[in-house]
């Protein structure tokens, strides 16, 4: 019976080829809207690395002076730390692994004759980095523990900027001058962007920036003076110079904890909560403000990777939605009316009003699934034309399998929801009356 109704659903859509080509367009309209924009969130607010996002821990102090301070005010512009606070985190060696970051960009003077000296962005971070975030290598692998110390010039590169200066080759044991220092290659990474990119939330070219073209040690930045290429917030006065710099209460660092358990979360905030007691009996961290630690989805909350105007146009276009099924609920009921008599013999010749709701229903749910192939055609069409306004957009613009089967079943459920008024008035269609009109 389902297949024998599937059948009589198709043969109606060619019957009124104009009205349904309509209620197709119509409904296919709504869906590629709705889901154009609740991709777009998908991928904005989604977790880039689930298995572990709980275990990778963001900690932040507050080490602003007392002056003027109120506990009130939203103390966002401490979300990145002094190098004085990183080092002794470093040093401390709590956690699984840990690591401190920052951006930096580097003049690149390739050995090639024919390319330029060329500017390029990267990141400074310690060898945990790599094992945190899950970096994917292509070549080689990341810098030994003895670099880090050392503040070797060691150097990873992306497959990008590898290729650019060496080729499709191996250029792991190669040298590189940047900086105007001489760097071993020692790795090179796959293509890698994880989206949202959540350990560069702050300063930089936010959550859905472009990969970084090369990594460096830590250390080796700092021996280097290599300034950063982000944002930095100074609160309390600071001696000149790049010494200045570190012995300061300058916050300009990212940190980046991971535990062995979600378990350890506890035992870490203890190790936080007393840090800042020491600090504080030696005249730092004056204003006792709570020690905060934050995942990787708390984490994007606070730093607002989806800001409240994504969720305003997410809801916006389920109105729009809700529009477009209005109007194809107009247009159904136009299109049973007409049917009245069909439907009146069909009930004077015994089928029951069950059977000619399922029939319709069916019908209904065939315009679902017809809009619902040109809404996703129509989906790609809008992705792809966002994702070209820019650089940034083009990353949050790519349909997975989940909301490609979301898109179906959106669909498939507007056109059903859309067709029950109609269906039901369709039903209660009397056959006598039906009978004596013909």
């Amino acid at each position: 019976m389902f297949l024998y109704y599937f059948r009589l659903g198709v043969h109606s859509l060619r019957r009124n080829p104009a009205l349904t080509a309509l209620m197709v367009l119509t409904l296919a309209i709504g869906v590629a809207a709705t889901m154009s924009t609740l991709t777009i969130l998908h991928v904005m607010s989604g977790d880039p690395i689930p298995h572990k996002s709980n275990r990778l821990l963001v900690p932040v102090i507050d080490n602003g002076p007392i002056e003027g301070y109120n506990p009130a005010e939203d103390n966002r512009g401490h979300d990145q730390m002094s190098y004085r606070d990183a080092a002794n985190f470093l040093k401390d060696g709590f956690g699984e692994r840990r690591t401190v970051l920052y951006a930096v960009s580097a003049p690149v003077e390739p050995e090639r004759k024919d390319l330029a000296v060329m500017s390029a962005e990267g990141l400074a971070p310690t060898r945990d980095f790599f094992a945190m975030v899950e970096a994917p290598f292509l070549y080689g692998q990341p810098w030994s523990e003895a670099d880090d110390k050392a503040g070797a010039d060691v150097v990873v590169l992306s497959k990008a900027l590898s290729e650019k200066l060496f080729g499709t080759v191996d250029p792991v044991g190669k040298r590189v001058r940047m900086m105007g220092f001489e760097f071993q290659v020692v790795g090179v990474l796959k293509q890698w962007v994880p989206v949202p990119k959540y350990y560069r939330l702050v300063g930089g070219d936010g959550a859905f920036g472009k990969e970084e073209e090369f990594m460096i040690p830590f250390a080796s930045a700092i021996r280097h003076e290599t300034g950063h290429n982000g944002s930095m917030s100074c609160s309390s006065r600071r001696e000149p110079g790049w010494q200045g710099l570190l012995d300061s209460e300058c916050t300009w660092l990212q940190f980046f904890f991971e535990t062995a358990s979600s378990g350890d979360r506890a035992d870490l905030q203890a190790y936080l909560d007393n840090y800042a007691a020491e600090q504080r009996k030696l005249g730092r961290l004056k204003r006792n403000a709570k020690n905060e630690l934050f995942d990787v989805m708390e984490w994007m909350e606070r730093r607002k990777v989806v800001g409240n105007d994504s969720r305003l146009a997410a809801w916006l276009a389920f109105g729009f939605l809700v529009l477009c099924l209005v109007n194809t609920i107009g247009l159904l009921l136009a299109k049973f009316s007409v049917r009245a008599s069909e439907v009146g013999i069909r009930r004077a010749l015994g089928a029951s009003r069950k059977e000619i709701f399922q029939q319709f229903l069916m019908e209904t749910a065939v315009v679902g699934l017809a809009g619902g192939i040109l809404g996703l055609l129509l989906s790609f069409g809008a992705l792809a034309l966002i994702g070209t306004q820019s650089e940034q957009l083009s990353v949050v613009t790519r349909m997975d399998w989940q909301m490609l089967g979301l898109t179906f079943v959106m669909s498939l459920l507007a056109a059903v929801v859309a067709g029950l008024l109609p269906t039901w008035r369709a039903c209660q269609v009397t056959p006598a009356i039906q009978l004596k009109s013909q």
